[in-house]
């Protein structure tokens, strides 16, 4: 069975106006969606209520049935599916959901080519961004995108994100940097280890990270009124901003 926990950590700095930087660990699940049927356990259901779970109606599109959402998406942008993909994301604990960023990887053989960062505000928002992979050294895989869709009230919506993605057997690590007007802004990165996926995988991250989701949006709060407490400038969502789109 390919699908795998990744556990490590979260690192977020803003560079300008004010630099304001922060760690804590995070875990993310790592489905190969050739073998989407086998994602379930004892403690994890697909479609379905357990301690962990996965529902296909969380992302992209609106069937219930995820891989329709996936192939939809591909022909939006031309594509067909690859025999190896992959969708790395946090899963609903206890049936509670957020994921701030999600993504889909296509691989040509064992070869990355092509990135979908699947992106939710706190507003109700969420936009695909695609992102054509490449590399130099065969190791890191690099892509940009621009920015379309407020994620933060001290970001505005301009600029470009630069990806880069790295996976290994028994490491993953994503890396995204915000940049305005050629000046790096933000950078955000996630860093882990695989862990198996059985039953006691998940008991051990449910303990040690106990419901992971809610303490994304408290820390995510938390770190708003610290950069209010800074004086950054307040940007508000726009209509758009605030629905499920591609």
């Amino acid at each position: 069975m390919s699908h795998h926990f990744f556990e490590g950590t979260v690192y977020h700095k803003r560079y300008t106006p004010k630099v304001h930087e922060f760690t804590y660990p995070f875990y993310l699940l790592d489905i190969d969606l050739g073998s989407l049927s086998t994602l379930k356990n004892r403690l994890f259901s697909l479609e379905g209520f357990n301690l962990f779970s996965f529902r296909g109606k969380d992302h992209f599109g609106q069937s219930k049935e995820f891989m329709e959402n996936v192939e939809t998406l591909l022909q939006k942008f031309g594509l067909r599916p690859s025999e190896n993909m992959h969708f790395v994301t946090l899963p609903r604990i206890a049936n509670f959901v957020f994921n701030p960023i999600s993504i889909l990887i296509l691989f040509d053989e064992n070869t990355p080519t092509h990135l979908f960062a699947e992106v939710h505000n706190y507003n109700g928002g969420r936009v695909v961004y695609p992102v054509r992979l490449e590399t130099k050294d065969g190791k890191s895989y690099q892509g940009e995108a621009a920015k379309d869709m407020y994620v933060s009230p001290f970001l505005g919506t301009s600029g470009a994100y630069r990806f880069t993605f790295r996976y290994e057997e028994g490491n993953m690590s994503l890396k995204v940097d915000l940049y305005e007007e050629g000046k790096k802004k933000l950078t955000a990165a996630f860093r882990g280890k695989a862990r198996p996926f059985k039953s006691m995988t998940v008991a051990k991250l449910f303990a040690r990270h106990s419901f992971l989701t809610f303490w994304v949006v408290t820390r995510t709060l938390w770190q708003t009124f610290r950069l209010w407490r800074k004086g950054l400038t307040w940007y508000s969502p726009s209509a758009s901003d605030q629905i499920r789109r591609y």
